[in-house]
């Protein structure tokens, strides 16, 4: 599965023509995170040259990162996007030769282009008139010197599928309910497998080392969590991470329930390298350096494992895939702390940071709720009430 990336780009002219610069930044499909931003003030010119030439550099600024992405363009500019889609002639001598650039830095067919509205394209922006300014005092725009991402508090919407691009869901405060008309939601139940013997020890246990079963603690905690579930009644289908722990806790469930139980291979937990069944304390004994870097960015992994962002792209994907397939439904993920975590933060479109900053008990519940018109609603959060 090929990387995907949105590219936000805008230009402006002071003018028209004027002082104009251009802003673009490149981010993560699956999650909304900045990877990169590129601005520049490019003297006198009109406010289309200066679309297309932050049209160039986004595309640019993403090949660096990975050639072999899939790109979806956002733009405010209906003209560059028309254009660039074939739908409108380009007649002016000035964008032909930018148009032309503009197609070769990926293949033909790894780029789609979305137009969306000025109040959508805040970030780019910005940088475009960070770069203006700059520009005037006879300063070069240098990303050490950016605060477009820290100016919106929203986070950056993220990409769906290139053939038919459509909002990610927004975050909806916890407790709002749903307009009326939006229809029945699809509802994620999310259920962190029961304990096993490394739990009571805090012990990293991930994707890439031994494959534990349920304790016996564990194994009383899924028959809870399995009576309170068939209790409410509500939920339609069960998916389960491949991990033994879950397949056992999911099992457990279905049983009682009457479902069979699907295996969603995006639902595994984090591999955690060379850390997996070691404490904290351990890890920062014999990898201190790995540790700083892992705890300071989403994108650090353990030695020889899996990134937080990693994970959260294939989690995305696989969010998406069930949406799909569950639509109006309620369904039962078991699975673990990270990937609850990720669908947790995507929902509230919070930071990445916001890992770090959520508890979740074993056979602990969670739920998730999203609706026809693209926002999501955190409805519940590391509730263990069925295991008192």
């Amino acid at each position: 599965m090929p990387n995907r990336f949105v590219v936000e780009a805008d230009g402006g002219s002071r003018g028209n023509p004027g002082p104009a610069g251009y802003g673009a930044v490149v981010l993560d499909a699956a999650t909304g995170e900045t990877l990169a931003e590129a601005a520049e003030y490019i003297g006198t010119a009109t406010n289309n040259v200066a679309e297309y030439r932050g049209l160039i550099a986004g595309l640019e600024a993403a090949r660096a990162i990975d050639p072999d992405a899939e790109i979806q363009v956002r733009m405010d500019s209906k003209l560059v996007v028309e254009q660039m889609t074939g739908r409108w002639k380009i007649k002016h001598p000035d964008m032909k030769p930018l148009a032309a650039r503009a197609q070769t830095v990926f293949p033909a067919g790894r780029v789609a282009y979305r137009w969306i509205p000025r109040e959508k394209n805040k970030h780019a922006d910005r940088l475009a008139n960070e770069a203006m300014d700059l520009g005037k005092q006879g300063r070069k725009w240098e990303p050490s010197r950016s605060a477009a991402a820290l100016a919106d508090a929203a986070p950056a919407a993220v990409a769906e599928p290139l053939a038919e691009p459509l909002a990610e869901p927004k975050a909806a405060p916890v407790g709002w309910a749903a307009p009326a008309d939006l229809g029945t939601p699809t509802t994620f139940v999310l259920l962190r497998h029961g304990e096993t013997a490394l739990t009571p020890q805090k012990r990293f246990s991930g994707s890439g080392g031994d494959d534990p079963g349920l304790s016996p603690a564990g194994r009383r905690q899924a028959e809870a969590v399995a009576a309170a579930l068939a209790a409410r009644g509500t939920i339609q289908a069960v998916v389960s991470s491949p991990l033994r722990r879950c397949r056992e806790t999911a099992e457990a469930v279905a049983a009682r329930l009457g479902l069979d139980v699907r295996v969603d291979e995006g639902l595994r937990e984090t591999d955690f390298g060379a850390w997996d069944g070691l404490t904290f304390a351990e890890v920062r004994e014999r990898f201190p350096e790995d540790l700083d870097a892992w705890l300071g960015s989403t994108k650090a992994a353990p030695t020889g494992g899996e990134s937080f962002a990693a994970v959260a792209r294939r989690v995305a994907l696989s969010r998406d895939k069930l949406l799909a397939r569950y639509a109006g439904r309620t369904v039962l993920l078991v699975t673990h702390v990270t990937p609850i975590k990720t669908l947790v933060r995507l929902a509230l479109g919070a930071p990445p940071e916001a890992l770090f900053r959520m508890e979740l008990s074993a056979a602990s519940l969670s739920a998730v709720a999203y609706y026809a018109d693209g926002n999501a609603s955190l409805r519940l959060l590391n509730d263990t009430a069925h295991l008192r």
